[in-house]
């Protein structure tokens, strides 16, 4: 990093991912959250300068600007407090706005904290429509599901991948997520349970795409003298990237010398800056865990090509032979379980970069994957118009 203000993770928290919480108010999910990491840093709310709240879009439970509503329930009145709201990166960027509160020297701590209810909505994939321009692409009709089955079809036509190579990380993510307490969807699955899926838009199946869940989540950062009084294992926040493309997706497919609008080009920019500024030249062998936002099956599998992992159209054939296991000696891929098992939009980025850092801290429990010296993080917004990467180093630049 450029700055000379070292960010370190004192402390993390996530409750579990579920289709609903019925037995809590949105307040109360975050409040729980912000209460757990204060809790596992051992700090009281007298020691965090300033408050981040990562909050998406809140159609889904049909209450207008619930940060407000949840400024005294998490410790932020009298304190300096924003929201932050980027899509589906929401959670990934606000970790970046509170390393730039500290790095800045602006504060010695900051609780980024959120919370989502998406189960609260009979009909999310309505609202998430809404991301897509009202006079000619939701006429089409284009949704989520549809643009990355687009995307799938576009990518297995050009590398020759078929259904059925694309079925290795729902396969491989779920049995991870069996060994996680706070994942939605776990299972021992195999490829022909995703094959025999029902079919939501070709070639995506049931199981090629992420539930919708609902989840609250907190990290504490801290300056480096903020960070050694609290946590004696910390994860330093060492590299951060990210990018914003256009509006419209028809705009991303021109000039015509422009790289294929299918492959992520955008998570290969703002990857390769935070890889860049954390010092990683070889990501393969430097960095041991990638917990990417993946709420479908391909998007794991461009991430790790854009990031130079591997050649493009090469990921689902190392997944099938096993190189993103958490054993696999390669790189584990999502050891969480990752977004195929648990979206929470609003703190989905956050809960990724919640895990990548727990990895890096030895605090993963029993999903975590031994040696970890880096780990990248990212989170996705907008229909792939927004992207961001963190880089949790065990020592600070």
């Amino acid at each position: 990093m450029s700055s000379t203000t070292p960010v370190g993770v004192i402390s993390t928290f996530q409750t579990p991912s579920r289709s609903r919480v019925p037995d809590l108010t949105y307040v109360e999910m975050a409040q729980q959250a912000a209460l757990g990491a204060l809790k596992a840093a051992n700090m009281r709310p007298d020691d965090i300068d300033a408050v981040v709240f990562s909050m998406a879009p809140t159609f889904f439970m049909g209450v207008k600007d619930a940060d407000r509503w949840a400024v005294d329930h998490i410790f932020g009145t009298g304190k300096p407090m924003f929201r932050v709201h980027t899509g589906g990166s929401t959670g990934g960027s606000a970790v970046h706005a509170a390393q730039a509160l500290i790095a800045s020297g602006m504060f010695r701590s900051v609780l980024i904290v959120g919370a989502e209810k998406l189960g609260e909505t009979p009909d999310a994939q309505e609202i998430l429509n809404l991301t897509f321009d009202a006079f000619y692409e939701r006429d089409m009709p284009l949704s989520t599901n549809t643009s990355v089955a687009l995307f799938c079809s576009r990518y297995m036509q050009k590398y020759g991948i078929t259904q059925r190579d694309l079925a290795h990380a729902p396969v491989r993510q779920r049995g991870n997520a069996m060994k996680n307490p706070n994942a939605h969807l776990r299972g021992d699955i195999t490829l022909d349970d995703v094959m025999d899926s029902p079919m939501i838009a070709y070639p995506l199946k049931l199981y090629d795409i992420c539930p919708r869940s609902s989840q609250s989540a907190a990290m504490i950062l801290g300056d480096l003298e903020t960070t050694a009084a609290f946590q004696s294992r910390p994860a330093f926040v060492n590299g951060i990237g990210s990018t914003s493309d256009s509006y419209w997706l028809g705009d991303r497919m021109i000039p015509a010398a422009r790289a294929d609008v299918s492959e992520l080009e955008i998570g290969g920019i703002a990857g390769r800056e935070a890889m860049s500024r954390a010092g990683i030249t070889r990501p393969v062998g430097q960095i041991q865990v990638a917990e990417f936002y993946d709420p479908y099956s391909l998007l794991g599998y461009l991430q790790l090509e854009q990031l130079g992992f591997c050649e493009k159209g090469k990921a689902p054939l190392l997944d099938a032979d096993g190189a993103f296991d958490i054993d696999g000696g390669f790189v584990a891929v999502n050891p969480s379980g990752g977004t195929l098992c648990s979206n929470p939009i609003g703190v989905t980025g956050l809960a990724r970069a919640i895990e990548a850092a727990n990895q890096v801290m030895g605090t993963a429990g029993d999903i975590q994957v031994t040696g970890v010296h880096n780990a990248i993080s990212s989170a996705l917004g907008g229909m792939g118009q927004f992207a961001n990467y963190t880089v949790f180093g065990d020592d600070h630049l």
